[in-house]
């Protein structure tokens, strides 16, 4: 890396803080409008972050870098982490007294739509800094989704390229400019988030409720404005199967979602990983709820309700709970485990290690055991009627290997830090899969982060921002041959 580049991205980064700056300006806004004084910390932060990032922008001008794949890592890792040190500030200067590893972790668990939270009291607390939570969800859902559009298969470390993959034109995209295509994503997808709001509402939430609650769930961020997140709303079901319908539309593929909206793309609904993470979706809501109707005696179709509200929420890396399914006995939360894994689709705002790869994984240990049998044959890696090219299979492969290892890691230093192994355990895969809510009764769907020690929070933080950005794009920063030249 040159000295022009970092200067280049540095400038890229700043710019980006200046837009977030200007999004204080709303929590701003609604804490003035509701008489609490909280709207001068947002007022305060947004100028001070606005004036800090326009003098660094500005300071940092210069002819653009050639665009290489390592000025590409560089910037992404320079962008989130800028986001979360930004995203900070509004968090420290709050009336509720959080310290620097308090509002860093809310601010990456914000941007990553992860939905882990270390604040007690949501009901109460000031309504700015409820909607700064959401917006944060919100504008980090956009930069999953081109994250997994543009970044990642550019990158060749993780992403399906749609560009190629999704459309079934001569083309290499699907869209003749890719201002059209980046256009239809933001109006798509906002306008998909005022639709949840409009429905949270005539189901019976009360409007800032429904706000907050749309954004972090098209989002799949998971940030409640109450303490027992959809607890509350247990008995209206209407708000719980829009939930579970806009977390599902959460974990499809957003490129998918604009060939079928923009172009009515019907074909592009049989993507092989839509129908894999559907039948994930189906198979387990439906055996989670067969087993509270025969164990707990519940009521079939509020058995089905809370199945699919909260394994949705999981497979989707939300993080929502309506009940706390750790009581729910050993095979629900066994499921539950296991769909904190598996994660959506690539594209979408979920996080996990996602239904495209264990496709993938799933070809190529299948065509690794035919060929004990034939060693001599020829066994392409496909995935639907397209063939998988090598660098993609060494992403996915590297992807879960180093998946594996990270979260052994992970384990152990929170382990170090005085965790208990399922709080350490669980507390590491949630982060990685930026699915919130881990196991037990420390960070279980009754708890929060709160009450773990600072050091724990880092260590959560950085694993939040390693699985947001699919881990080998921040590992890559770790290697000596990145900064040689």
């Amino acid at each position: 890396m040159n000295r022009a580049a970092v200067r280049a991205a540095v400038h890229i980064a700043a710019v980006f803080a200046i837009y977030l700056s200007l999004a204080m300006l709303f929590p701003a806004a609604i804490d003035l409008y509701f008489g609490n004084p909280d709207w001068r910390v947002f007022a305060f932060s947004a100028l001070f972050m606005g004036a800090f990032s326009l003098a660094v922008a500005m300071s940092t001008q210069g002819r653009p870098p050639q665009v290489t794949t390592r000025f590409a890592f560089f910037l992404v890792n320079l962008l989130w982490f800028t986001l979360a040190i930004a995203g900070a500030v509004p968090f420290v200067a709050a009336s509720i007294d959080m310290s620097i590893a308090d509002a860093f972790f809310e601010s990456v668990s914000g941007i990553t739509t992860t939905g882990s939270t270390v604040i007690n009291g949501l009901d109460t607390a000031p309504p700015g800094l409820l909607l700064w939570r959401s917006l944060l969800t919100f504008m980090g859902g956009l930069g999953v989704i081109a994250l997994g559009l543009f970044f990642l298969p550019y990158l060749n470390v993780g992403g399906v390229n749609y560009f190629k993959i999704e459309s079934s034109d001569i083309e290499d995209r699907p869209f003749e400019r890719f201002q059209t295509f980046t256009i239809s994503m933001i109006a798509i997808y906002t306008g998909l988030v005022v639709t949840c709001a409009i429905l949270y509402t005539a189901a019976g939430m009360n409007g800032f409720d429904a706000v907050n609650h749309a954004m972090s769930t098209l989002a799949t961020g998971g940030m409640s404005t109450h303490d027992t997140s959809f607890v509350r709303y247990t008995d209206m079901p209407g708000i719980l199967w829009t939930a579970i319908v806009f977390m599902f539309i959460g974990g499809l593929p957003f490129s998918i979602l604009i060939l079928f909206a923009v172009r009515g793309r019907l074909d592009a609904l049989r993507d092989p990983q839509i129908r894999l993470f559907a039948g994930y979706c189906i198979v387990f809501t439906v055996a989670i709820a067969i087993y509270l109707r025969v164990h707990f005696d519940m009521p079939f179709f509020q058995a089905l309700t809370q199945s699919a509200f909260n394994f949705v929420s999981i497979i989707t890396t939300t993080g929502f709970a309506s009940d706390d399914y750790a009581t729910w006995g050993p095979f629900a939360v066994a499921c539950i485990f296991v769909a904190t894994f598996l994660g959506g689709c690539s594209g979408s705002t979920t996080g996990g290690i996602k239904a495209y790869r264990f496709l993938i994984l799933f070809e190529l240990l299948s065509n690794g055991l035919r060929r004990l049998i034939y060693p001599n044959s020829v066994q392409p890696v496909r995935y639907g009627d397209r063939t998988i090219d090598p660098d993609m299979q060494r992403a996915i492969v590297l992807f879960i290997s180093s998946f594996l290892v990270i979260w052994a890691i992970g384990t152990i230093l929170l382990g170090a830090t005085g965790l208990d192994l399922i709080t350490a355990t669980t507390g590491a895969l949630t982060a990685m899969t930026n699915v919130g809510p881990g196991l037990g009764p420390i960070i279980g769907p009754a708890g929060n982060f709160s009450s773990l020690p600072d050091s724990s929070k880092w260590i959560l933080s950085f694993l939040m921002l390693l699985g947001r950005l699919e881990i080998l794009a921040v590992l890559v920063l770790f290697t000596p041959a990145f900064w040689t030249r």
